[in-house]
Parts: structure tokens; sequence; C-alpha cells
């Protein structure tokens, strides 16, 4: 369930007036184009690209222990399976996830329209209530992103990546 730092849901202030109303309501001006990315985070890797490509026969590529991934799955522009340790360095800069802090199950993604959004995004979800894991920044790939941890072990992220809109 998701939860604001002020431990409420949505639910649980949904109709009453609260401090967050006026913050929640700007949320609105959030521009969701698309989701643009899922992907299992997996503290063993290889046992759950077994169930992924060999059980399910996804088209995932990849090497080794790393990150597999597609993005010729129909209905989905990119499902992966993130390694803990990759999802620990991308959101804390260290490749052990940090003690005290829910370990995640699953990232998605939606994706704004540009990069300055992925910024104003990130700024709305912190007048919100929300902790981002860390601001807007751009990855070597090229994508921008910010994320936020749920309670319940899902990685939130807002990003904008050219190469979904290329072309």
């Amino acid at each position: 369930m998701i939860r604001n730092v002020y431990g409420m849901t949505p639910a649980a202030h949904a109709g009453r007036a609260c401090p967050l109303s006026a913050a929640a309501r700007r949320l609105r001006d959030m521009n969701v184009l698309f989701i643009a990315s899922v992907a299992v985070v997996a503290a063993d890797p290889p046992q759950t690209r077994n169930l992924f490509i060999d059980a399910l026969g996804l088209p995932l590529e990849g090497e080794g222990d790393g990150y597999y991934s597609s993005g010729s799955i129909p209905g989905s522009r990119h499902f992966g399976v993130w390694p803990l340790s990759e999802a620990a360095q991308a959101c804390f800069g260290t490749p052990e996830w940090p003690a005290g802090r829910v370990v995640p199950q699953a990232s998605i993604e939606f994706e704004v329209e540009d990069a300055e959004a992925v910024a104003a995004a990130g700024g709305e979800l912190q007048r919100a209530g929300y902790e981002l894991l860390h601001p807007a920044r751009t990855e070597p790939w090229g994508q921008t992103v910010t994320r936020l941890l749920t309670e319940d072990g899902l990685i939130v992220g807002i990003s904008y990546a050219p190469s979904f809109h290329d072309g």
C-alpha cells in the first residue's frame, strides 16, 4: 500500500480536509504518457531468469548475473529482471541494499514528456509528502529518472527515456 511520509494512504484522507489535499491535487499536473518499464527486482537473478526465459519463454537478453531485459514483449516497452545489487547501486550508490529499508520486489517506471518534467514530477511528489530515493538525474544510457520506494517494496520511477520518443 502506498503511503506518504505522514503514513496516510490516499483512501485515509479521501474526501477530508487535510494538509496534503492541496498538494495531492497538484499531482494531477503530472502528465504520465505510458508505463515505460516494469522489472522484477531479484535477489537471485539466475533463478529468476530461469522462470522468465526458460519457463515462460520471454525473449530476455543480457549476460551473466547482470540485468536481463527485453523491449520485444507485446504490450510492454521494457521488461527486465533487475538484480537487487544493481537496484541498490541505482538508488543508493552502493551494491548492498540498506538495512532498515524494505527490500524491493519490483520496479515500475512511468514515462513523462521530457527530462525537465522528471524533475517537476519529483517536486510534485515531494510536496505531496513522498520521500524520493534520489532526485532527478540522467543515467549513462540517457534516461532521466527519479525514484521512490513504497512501504511494501515497489520502486516507483518517473522517467524520460529519449529512445522511447525517437521516430
